[in-house]
């Protein structure tokens, strides 16, 4: 019920906000365009994106970021239901893009689409994650996969030489930091708390994970209550940071608190950001698969659409940025100034230690699955992430967390 209250306060909020900024609607021959985003700490990167596509395609961006992820979604669902709609603006794939596309108010990108995968500019793979009742909508704003950084001073402190191929490699060298003073690995009960229920599933049961994702499988099964068991057993273990600290994950890893995080390669960025080097001060590496049985090496990854809505001021403006957008020129600015990978792969990034491991994600040993966070309709994530954070603060109540999880994917399944 207080979470209830709380999305109702949200999204009257926005609607105010919208009505207040008076917006644009209606009007045409854009010269600049607004991109609603939740990723406000990449402002100077959008920025400096709008300055490239003001002189090469005459429309400039001012890019409006949100750091709250509940606000956001609140303010852009608000959209829908006013007169004044933004121009551009992120959201995730998976159940909260099909939730978007089912109000019928996202613009079709089929035709950027087809275009862009005949000029090699977007990857055949990644148009399923786009794609709903054989249409496309909305172009990738990002790809990240999800790989291991690591601090190579606690590394050399502990005697670790080389990043660990196996799952065995990858424990005993969390003992061996552990004993050394450091966290073996980062982990946060704020939004991402389903980072390692992610890994620890894919690395042990990807079909499992998978038939999770459309209802295929219950949370309750015993692969699931399994890879529970083995996320308590490493926590019992003392394996991992506090995971209620406010402190910032590269910040835990420039002091060298903690000595691995597991992201997206997009937190390469903050890394730089926090005053580290890539390849001496921090490594990456693909974490290896948690049973041995796979042929292939599972890795999460996550690709953030950049959306126009059919009814937008000016779609045709917003069309021709996309277009632009997904370019080589465009997409190499974006990703080398973001120290982080491209979804065109015609982009060539600046990084060796982010190239190399883009590479070894999108090799012929790696399968790519999509992060729970968009694999998951929303109904059953909201309920999971709360539940995860539960079992955070209690590792002894994960039954419960995941009947409760259940319960919402029970209902959810009901009439889906």
């Amino acid at each position: 019920m207080r979470r209830t209250r709380i999305l109702v306060t949200l999204v009257a909020t926005a609607a105010l906000a919208l009505t207040a900024c008076g917006g644009n609607s209606g009007s045409a021959n854009k010269s600049e365009l607004k991109l609603y985003n939740d990723k406000g700490a990449w402002k100077p990167f959008f920025q400096q994106l709008g300055t490239m596509s003001k002189s090469q395609i005459g429309l400039s961006v001012n890019p409006v970021g949100y750091t709250d992820e509940n606000t956001y979604q609140a303010f852009i669902k608000a959209s829908l239901r006013t007169p004044n709609k933004p121009d551009l603006f992120t959201w995730a794939t998976g159940g909260q893009l099909q939730d978007l596309i089912s109000t019928k108010q996202v613009a079709d990108t089929s035709s950027i689409w087809s275009d862009g995968i005949d000029k090699g500019y977007l990857p055949k793979n990644l148009e399923p994650y786009f794609t709903f009742d054989s249409k496309q909508y909305c172009v990738p704003l990002n790809v990240a996969y999800w790989v291991m950084f690591y601090n190579k001073k606690d590394f050399a402190a502990a005697g670790i030489t080389t990043p660990p191929t196996d799952w065995n490699g990858l424990m005993a060298d969390a003992a061996a930091l552990k004993a050394k003073g450091f966290a073996p690995f980062y982990q946060t009960s704020i939004l991402f708390s389903f980072v390692w229920f992610q890994q620890l599933l894919i690395g042990t049961d990807p079909d499992l994970y998978n038939r999770l994702a459309t209802g295929k499988a219950k949370y309750t099964d015993p692969g699931v209550v399994a890879v529970m068991q083995r996320w308590k057993s490493m926590i019992d273990q003392g394996l991992f940071a506090d995971p209620g600290s406010k402190e910032q994950p590269a910040d835990q890893m420039k002091s060298g608190k903690t000595a691995m995080t597991l992201l997206g390669t997009w937190f390469n960025t903050s890394l730089v950001q926090a005053g580290m080097k890539s390849d001496s001060d921090y490594g990456m590496f693909v974490v290896p698969n948690v049973t041995t049985g796979a042929s292939k090496t599972q890795v999460a990854f996550e690709s953030g659409p950049l959306c126009s809505l059919a009814k937008a001021p000016d779609p045709a403006a917003n069309t021709k940025f996309m277009k632009w957008w997904i370019q080589p020129d465009a997409q190499s600015t974006w990703a080398n100034s973001r120290k982080d990978v491209s979804a065109n792969p015609k982009v060539t990034i600046d990084d060796p230690a982010l190239n190399t491991v883009a590479q070894a994600a999108t090799g012929d040993q790696v399968t790519l699955d999509n992060r729970y966070f968009d694999a998951t309709p929303a109904p059953i994530l909201t309920a999971a992430l709360d539940a995860f954070s539960g079992f955070l603060a209690d590792p002894s109540s994960y039954q419960k967390q995941l009947q409760t999880i259940q319960q919402a994917a029970d209902e959810y399944w009901k009439s889906n």
